[in-house]
């Protein structure tokens, strides 16, 4: 079995309008790796070990048989992303609503563990969460 240690992360979603969503997640704090992006793709960093690929379209359907979700009506996954602070959580629901993202769901809090969710310009489901490191262990 391969050392899970070393595995990276890399998501791909279709996005309708790169330049536009590359715009939203910067607004949300998140920067690009420029040798991955280009007018087809771009490589947003969520840390050393997972990364975002935003493919247009058209694009995104030259790796897949199957038809596109459409996330106007449907839920193709909901992808958690995790914050240093509940504070945090606030802020990047706060600042992706404010960059035309839309609510999902009302905030949770579960105590050891509190979050809060957006859809992005895409309609992708993203929960943005805390929990308490001692709650991990």
């Amino acid at each position: 079995m391969a050392d899970t240690r070393s595995r990276m992360l890399f998501l791909n979603l279709a996005v309708r309008d790169l330049k536009k969503s590359k715009a939203f997640f910067s607004t949300l704090g998140f920067e690009f790796n420029p040798k991955f992006t280009d007018e087809n793709a771009a490589c947003m960093i969520i840390s050393e070990q997972a990364y975002v690929m935003l493919l247009t379209e058209p694009h995104f359907k030259k790796f897949t048989r199957r038809e596109l979700c459409d996330t106007t009506r449907q839920t193709e996954g909901l992808f958690a992303l995790s914050c240093g602070s509940r504070a945090e959580v606030d802020e990047m629901v706060k600042k992706a609503i404010g960059a035309g993202g839309k609510h999902a769901m009302e905030p949770q809090d579960h105590g050891f563990m509190y979050g809060w969710s957006f859809y992005d310009l895409d309609g992708h489901h993203w929960e943005v969460f805390w929990m308490d490191p001692k709650a991990a262990q």
